[in-house]
């Protein structure tokens, strides 16, 4: 049951500020009410007030509200008409769609003279002979009824007939008091069985039974709506209620913690996948500065919370976040690695720093020791870094000694130099005696 609390009206009351002593206006509709409260006290300057579509049996506790001009009480389960005396300045009273059988409650909106607009389309006493005639006679103020202007000529014809249909009027209305009774005796009586067949099928369920569960409740769903019953505050409330119960049901299948599968990021035998579930575009590429740069295509306006920032994985070879994860080509090196956002297109973009170029620290290994001669065969060379020692077998390191032989003469001479007319080939001329060095002749070519 919803009941209306000062929390509610405020929340209703944005338009003035959240401020219930001055509003004027407030809409309370469609919160599944059940009982008009608090508002003739909180609300005193209240004009209009809309409470349609809720659950209201009675209307009471507005008596108080002298300002109240439109009182909209449509799709309710109001049977009588009552406890408006005291709107004075009442002027349009809606009443569509609710279960007014008692028409002769409408005598107690004489005191009302202010109304003008009355709504009763949808209740079961518009179904009564003389309805119309009725109503004008007993509300000579009433200008509009149910949408229709009310003419001179109609209502003459109504207060000089009114007698009789008073009379005919309250036989069926007596009529109608009575099939309400057996009603709502038999509605007593359908709901208690059906409390007492859902007692005893919760307490005798097997595994069967809930095995069959959710047939039995879409069959169940199919029946209710689909078997007719008669139009009454019972079967409105039945409804309801129904419908709650299939929301509560909902809502408690979604706060059971669901099974999700596990995202495989890596397979058992260690390889590393391509995940991209967001469905983001990206570029990988390569520039001259030995860097690798991945171009994320983030969308624009996602929250940069830690928790959607990409961050690199200090042991492996790949770009990994929630959601995202890309296997690079090459090993980089994150501790160097960068990441920007940009502020007009959202997109990120990671700068990784190739790592191939690195040198890195090798443990030295032990060579086998290399003889030269029989006097240093006890002997160990270190290998020298950068050059490559040949490998000889012991046994040959007595003939590999002897490969110069000793004891004789080389019989290559040292080179002698060719005198220089020699070597060119070319015969010197003899000068001649009257030849004259001038030296501002310049020297042939």
């Amino acid at each position: 049951m919803v009941r209306i609390s000062e929390d509610l009206i405020r929340r209703r009351a944005e338009h003035n500020n959240g401020e219930i002593f001055s509003l004027e206006e407030v809409s309370l509709h469609q919160q599944d009410i059940e009982r008009i409260e608090h508002i003739d006290k909180w609300c005193r300057d209240l004009k209009i007030l809309y409470l349609q579509n809720n659950l209201i049996p009675k209307m009471e506790n507005v008596g108080r509200l002298k300002k109240l001009e439109y009182l909209n009480l449509a799709l309710n389960n109001i049977e009588v008409i009552e406890n408006l005396e005291g709107c004075e300045s009442l002027q349009k009273l809606d009443l569509t769609v609710n279960f007014v059988g008692k028409l002769s409650s409408v005598e107690s909106l004489k005191q009302n003279l202010h109304l003008r607009e009355l709504y009763l389309v949808g209740n079961p006493c518009t179904e009564f002979h003389g309805y119309r005639q009725y109503v004008l006679a007993c509300l000579p103020q009433l200008q509009w009824l149910d949408g229709k202007e009310i003419g001179r000529g109609e209502r003459i014809q109504a207060l000089q007939e009114l007698d009789a249909v008073r009379r005919h009027v309250l036989e069926q209305e007596a009529d109608y008091i009575e099939k309400r009774e057996e009603q709502k005796i038999s509605g007593l009586k359908e709901t208690t069985e059906k409390l007492l067949s859902e007692n005893q099928n919760g307490t005798h369920q097997n595994p069967e039974s809930s095995s069959k569960a959710h047939t039995d409740a879409e069959d169940k769903e199919k029946e209710f709506w689909e078997k007719p019953c008669p139009f009454t505050p019972e079967s409105r409330l039945e409804a309801h209620r129904h419908l709650e119960d299939k929301r509560r049901a909902k809502e408690k299948e979604r706060e059971k913690p669901k099974n999700k599968t596990l995202r495989t990021l890596i397979t058992a035998d260690g390889r590393v996948m391509n995940v991209n579930e967001p469905k983001f575009d990206f570029s990988l590429t390569e520039d001259e500065n030995n860097c690798m740069l991945l171009d994320l295509h983030v969308y624009r306006y996602r929250h940069t919370h830690s928790r959607w920032l990409l961050s690199l994985e200090q042991n492996d070879q790949c770009v990994c976040a929630q959601v995202f994860q890309l296997v690079l080509p090459a090993e980089v090196k994150p501790d160097s690695s960068t990441a920007q956002r940009s502020q007009t297109t959202g997109h990120l973009l990671l700068i990784l720093p190739l790592a191939h170029g690195e040198i890195k620290l090798k443990k030295p290994t032990a060579r086998p020791t290399s003889v030269t001669s029989k006097q240093n065969t006890n002997k160990e060379t270190r290998p020298v870094p950068g050059r490559e020692l040949l490998e000889v077998d012991p046994g040959l390191a007595g003939s590999l000694a002897n490969i110069v032989p000793k004891g004789k003469e080389s019989s290559h001479k040292p080179l002698q130099l060719l005198q220089p007319h020699q070597h060119c080939g070319v015969e010197e001329r003899p000068v001649s005696k009257d030849f004259v060095d001038d030296p501002e002749v310049p020297p042939l070519m």
